[in-house]
C-alpha cells in the first residue's frame, strides 16, 4: 500500500510540474505556450484513476492485515497489482495506446480479484 501511495505522490508532483507553465508561467515556451499541454490531461486522468479501482485493493489489503493472514500468494498478488499500476501509469501518461492500457489494467483487475479470493478463503482455527 505504501508503494501505491508513493506512486500517487509522484503523480501529484508530476501534475504540479505539468501545470506550472499555465498556472505560474514557470517553464513556458518563448511563445507563452505550455510544453506539457498534451500530456497534462493524461497525467490528471491517471491520477484520478489512482482513486478508483485501487480502493478495492486497499480494502482487501486491510482485511488481510486485520486477519493476520500470512498468505504468500497475497503478497505476490499485491506486488503484481503495484507493478501493474506503475505500468498502467506509464502507458496512460506516455502513450495514447488504449488497447495496451486496457491490457495492463486487466492485470491490476485480476490481481485485486485474486486478493479478494484470498480474503474470502475460510480460516481454520489454530
Amino acid at each position: 500500500m505504501v508503494a501505491h501511495v508513493a506512486l500517487a505522490s509522484f503523480l501529484y508532483v508530476l501534475l504540479t510540474i505539468a501545470r506550472a507553465p499555465k498556472i505560474w508561467g514557470i517553464g513556458q515556451r518563448p511563445d507563452g505556450s505550455n510544453p506539457w499541454a498534451t500530456v497534462e490531461p493524461r497525467i490528471s486522468a491517471n491520477l484520478s484513476n489512482q482513486f478508483e479501482w485501487p480502493l478495492l485493493f486497499y480494502a482487501a489489503c486491510l482485511l488481510l492485515i486485520q486477519s493476520h493472514s500470512e498468505a504468500s500468494i497475497a503478497s505476490l498478488l499485491a506486488w503484481t497489482f503495484i507493478v501493474g499500476r506503475v505500468a498502467h501509469s506509464c502507458v496512460q501518461v506516455l502513450t495514447t495506446n488504449i488497447r495496451l492500457r486496457g491490457l495492463v489494467f486487466t492485470v491490476n483487475f485480476l490481481a485485486t480479484l485474486g486478493l479478494w479470493v484470498v480474503v474470502l478463503q475460510p480460516r481454520t482455527a489454530a
